[in-house]
Protein backbone atom coordinates (compact mmCIF):
# COMPACT_ATOMS: atom_id res chain seq x y z
CA UNK A 1 0.00 0.00 0.00
CA UNK A 2 0.93 3.41 -0.64
CA UNK A 3 0.73 5.99 2.96
CA UNK A 4 1.90 9.61 3.07
CA UNK A 5 3.03 11.02 6.31
CA UNK A 6 3.33 14.53 6.71
CA UNK A 7 6.00 15.78 9.34
CA UNK A 8 9.18 14.00 10.59
CA UNK A 9 9.58 14.44 13.66
CA UNK A 10 10.39 11.65 16.27
CA UNK A 11 6.61 10.07 15.85
CA UNK A 12 6.38 10.56 12.02
CA UNK A 13 10.09 8.95 11.55
CA UNK A 14 8.73 5.89 13.62
CA UNK A 15 5.96 5.41 11.79
CA UNK A 16 7.65 5.67 8.74
CA UNK A 17 10.09 2.74 9.88
CA UNK A 18 7.11 0.79 10.64
CA UNK A 19 5.20 1.26 8.06
CA UNK A 20 8.31 0.34 5.63
CA UNK A 21 9.08 -2.59 7.35
CA UNK A 22 5.89 -3.67 6.37
CA UNK A 23 6.70 -3.64 2.97
CA UNK A 24 5.22 -0.45 2.67
CA UNK A 25 5.71 2.66 0.15
CA UNK A 26 5.93 5.66 2.10
CA UNK A 27 6.36 9.23 1.37
CA UNK A 28 7.31 11.35 3.75
CA UNK A 29 6.81 15.50 3.94
CA UNK A 30 9.04 17.75 5.92
CA UNK A 31 10.12 21.24 5.72
CA UNK A 32 13.64 19.98 7.35
CA UNK A 33 15.71 18.74 4.63
CA UNK A 34 18.18 17.18 7.33
CA UNK A 35 14.56 15.09 8.63
CA UNK A 36 14.34 14.02 5.79
CA UNK A 37 17.46 12.58 4.78
CA UNK A 38 17.96 10.59 8.15
CA UNK A 39 14.76 8.43 6.49
CA UNK A 40 15.30 8.51 2.95
CA UNK A 41 18.09 5.35 3.15
CA UNK A 42 15.37 3.32 4.11
CA UNK A 43 13.87 1.04 1.21
CA UNK A 44 10.57 1.52 0.20
CA UNK A 45 10.77 5.67 1.50
CA UNK A 46 10.45 8.24 -0.79
CA UNK A 47 11.11 11.79 -0.08
CA UNK A 48 9.34 15.31 -0.68
CA UNK A 49 10.66 18.49 0.46
CA UNK A 50 7.53 21.59 1.64
CA UNK A 51 4.76 22.14 3.55
CA UNK A 52 2.46 19.71 4.07
CA UNK A 53 -0.16 22.41 3.49
CA UNK A 54 0.47 22.64 0.05
CA UNK A 55 -1.73 21.49 -2.51
CA UNK A 56 1.39 21.06 -4.95
CA UNK A 57 3.27 19.48 -2.23
CA UNK A 58 0.76 16.84 -1.70
CA UNK A 59 0.08 16.40 -5.19
CA UNK A 60 3.65 15.79 -5.90
CA UNK A 61 4.12 13.64 -3.02
CA UNK A 62 1.28 11.50 -4.83
CA UNK A 63 -1.67 11.77 -2.86
CA UNK A 64 -4.00 10.96 -5.61
CA UNK A 65 -2.60 7.45 -5.36
CA UNK A 66 -2.23 7.06 -1.65
CA UNK A 67 -4.03 4.24 0.09
CA UNK A 68 -3.39 6.48 3.80
CA UNK A 69 -1.95 9.20 5.05
CA UNK A 70 -0.91 10.66 8.35
CA UNK A 71 -0.29 13.88 9.77
CA UNK A 72 1.75 14.22 12.39
CA UNK A 73 3.78 17.82 12.47
CA UNK A 74 4.23 19.36 15.73
CA UNK A 75 1.29 21.48 15.13
CA UNK A 76 -2.05 20.90 15.56
CA UNK A 77 -3.89 23.30 13.13
CA UNK A 78 -1.57 22.03 10.07
CA UNK A 79 -2.02 18.30 11.26
CA UNK A 80 -5.94 18.93 11.32
CA UNK A 81 -5.95 21.10 7.48
CA UNK A 82 -3.53 18.14 6.20
CA UNK A 83 -5.97 15.63 7.17
CA UNK A 84 -9.43 17.08 5.77
CA UNK A 85 -7.59 18.15 2.74
CA UNK A 86 -6.74 14.76 2.28
CA UNK A 87 -10.25 13.45 2.88
CA UNK A 88 -12.41 16.03 1.27
CA UNK A 89 -10.56 16.98 -1.33
CA UNK A 90 -8.52 14.24 -2.37
CA UNK A 91 -10.22 11.51 -0.83
CA UNK A 92 -7.79 9.21 0.72
CA UNK A 93 -9.11 6.56 1.82
CA UNK A 94 -7.63 6.40 5.53
CA UNK A 95 -6.32 9.50 7.47
CA UNK A 96 -5.66 10.32 10.60
CA UNK A 97 -4.31 13.26 12.37
CA UNK A 98 -2.13 13.70 15.77
CA UNK A 99 -4.03 16.35 17.76
CA UNK A 100 -1.84 17.34 21.14
CA UNK A 101 -4.64 18.98 22.37
CA UNK A 102 -7.68 16.90 23.95
CA UNK A 103 -10.50 19.06 23.73
CA UNK A 104 -9.63 19.91 19.99
CA UNK A 105 -8.74 16.52 19.14
CA UNK A 106 -12.43 15.75 20.86
CA UNK A 107 -14.32 18.29 18.37
CA UNK A 108 -12.52 17.28 15.42
CA UNK A 109 -13.22 13.53 15.94
CA UNK A 110 -17.13 14.70 16.42
CA UNK A 111 -16.99 15.77 13.10
CA UNK A 112 -15.37 12.52 11.67
CA UNK A 113 -11.73 13.50 11.60
CA UNK A 114 -10.07 10.66 13.55
CA UNK A 115 -7.67 11.75 15.48
CA UNK A 116 -5.25 10.62 18.21
CA UNK A 117 -4.15 12.47 21.42
CA UNK A 118 -0.92 11.56 22.75
CA UNK A 119 -1.57 13.00 26.27
CA UNK A 120 -4.65 11.33 26.44
CA UNK A 121 -3.73 7.92 25.30
CA UNK A 122 -0.58 8.41 27.64
CA UNK A 123 -2.40 9.28 30.57
CA UNK A 124 -4.66 6.36 30.13
CA UNK A 125 -1.95 3.91 29.59
CA UNK A 126 -0.53 4.87 32.57
CA UNK A 127 -4.11 5.15 34.72
CA UNK A 128 -4.35 1.52 33.40
CA UNK A 129 -1.01 0.36 34.75
CA UNK A 130 -1.20 1.72 37.60
CA UNK A 131 -4.96 0.46 38.58
CA UNK A 132 -4.91 -2.76 36.30
CA UNK A 133 -3.56 -6.29 37.90
CA UNK A 134 -4.11 -8.87 35.33
CA UNK A 135 -5.39 -7.27 32.29
CA UNK A 136 -3.63 -4.56 30.38
CA UNK A 137 -4.38 -3.04 26.64
CA UNK A 138 -2.27 -3.73 23.86
CA UNK A 139 -4.30 -1.04 22.25
CA UNK A 140 -7.22 1.38 22.31
CA UNK A 141 -9.45 1.95 19.76
CA UNK A 142 -11.32 5.14 19.09
CA UNK A 143 -11.13 7.67 22.27
CA UNK A 144 -10.67 4.69 24.38
CA UNK A 145 -14.05 3.24 24.03
CA UNK A 146 -12.51 -0.43 23.03
CA UNK A 147 -9.27 -2.04 24.19
CA UNK A 148 -7.43 -4.63 22.68
CA UNK A 149 -6.14 -7.01 25.67
CA UNK A 150 -3.96 -9.80 26.26
CA UNK A 151 -3.65 -12.46 28.78
CA UNK A 152 -2.17 -15.49 29.37
CA UNK A 153 -4.07 -18.75 29.60
CA UNK A 154 -3.79 -19.36 33.22
CA UNK A 155 -5.27 -22.22 35.19
CA UNK A 156 -8.75 -21.23 35.80
CA UNK A 157 -9.37 -20.02 32.21
CA UNK A 158 -7.45 -23.82 31.02
CA UNK A 159 -10.60 -26.17 29.74
CA UNK A 160 -12.80 -23.65 29.30
CA UNK A 161 -14.51 -22.71 26.14
CA UNK A 162 -14.36 -19.12 24.46
CA UNK A 163 -18.31 -18.99 25.01
CA UNK A 164 -17.40 -18.80 29.06
CA UNK A 165 -15.28 -16.09 28.90
CA UNK A 166 -17.63 -14.08 26.47
CA UNK A 167 -20.14 -11.18 26.62
CA UNK A 168 -22.19 -9.83 23.89
CA UNK A 169 -21.41 -6.21 23.21
CA UNK A 170 -19.05 -6.20 26.04
CA UNK A 171 -16.27 -9.33 25.64
CA UNK A 172 -15.04 -10.85 22.50
CA UNK A 173 -12.18 -13.37 22.04
CA UNK A 174 -10.48 -12.10 19.06
CA UNK A 175 -7.70 -14.71 18.83
CA UNK A 176 -5.55 -17.12 20.32
CA UNK A 177 -1.94 -17.36 19.69
CA UNK A 178 -1.07 -21.01 20.45
CA UNK A 179 2.45 -23.17 19.96
CA UNK A 180 3.92 -20.16 17.74
CA UNK A 181 0.58 -19.62 15.63
CA UNK A 182 -2.38 -17.67 15.99
CA UNK A 183 -6.06 -18.26 14.71
CA UNK A 184 -9.37 -16.97 14.95
CA UNK A 185 -11.12 -19.51 17.79
CA UNK A 186 -15.38 -20.34 17.47
CA UNK A 187 -17.27 -20.74 20.34
CA UNK A 188 -16.37 -23.87 21.34
CA UNK A 189 -12.97 -23.58 21.49
CA UNK A 190 -11.06 -24.85 24.36
CA UNK A 191 -8.24 -22.77 26.11
CA UNK A 192 -4.76 -24.54 26.70
CA UNK A 193 -2.36 -23.61 29.21
CA UNK A 194 0.43 -21.68 27.46
CA UNK A 195 -2.09 -20.27 24.96
CA UNK A 196 -2.13 -15.79 24.60
CA UNK A 197 -5.68 -14.88 24.36
CA UNK A 198 -6.36 -11.69 22.40
CA UNK A 199 -9.98 -10.23 23.45
CA UNK A 200 -11.64 -7.07 22.17
CA UNK A 201 -13.22 -5.31 25.28
CA UNK A 202 -15.52 -1.79 25.92
CA UNK A 203 -13.99 -0.19 28.22
CA UNK A 204 -16.83 -0.59 30.71
CA UNK A 205 -16.34 -4.52 31.16
CA UNK A 206 -12.73 -4.38 32.03
CA UNK A 207 -13.70 -4.73 35.80
CA UNK A 208 -16.05 -7.22 34.15
CA UNK A 209 -13.38 -9.42 32.45
CA UNK A 210 -10.86 -9.36 35.75
CA UNK A 211 -13.43 -10.83 37.39
CA UNK A 212 -14.70 -13.45 34.88
CA UNK A 213 -10.91 -14.63 34.37
CA UNK A 214 -10.47 -14.71 38.20
CA UNK A 215 -13.46 -16.73 38.96
CA UNK A 216 -14.27 -18.25 35.60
Amino acid sequence: MRFIVVGCGRAGSRLVELLSVHGHQVTVVDVNADALRAVALRDNVATVQGVGIDRAVLEEAGIRQADGLAAVSGDDETNVIVARMARQVFHVPRVVARVYDPRKADIYRRLGLLTVSPLVWGVDRMVEALLSSSVYPLLSLGSGEVHIVQVQAAPPLVGRTVQAISVAGEIHVTAIQRDGHTFLPGPDAIFRRGDLVFLAVVDRAMDKLEMILAYV
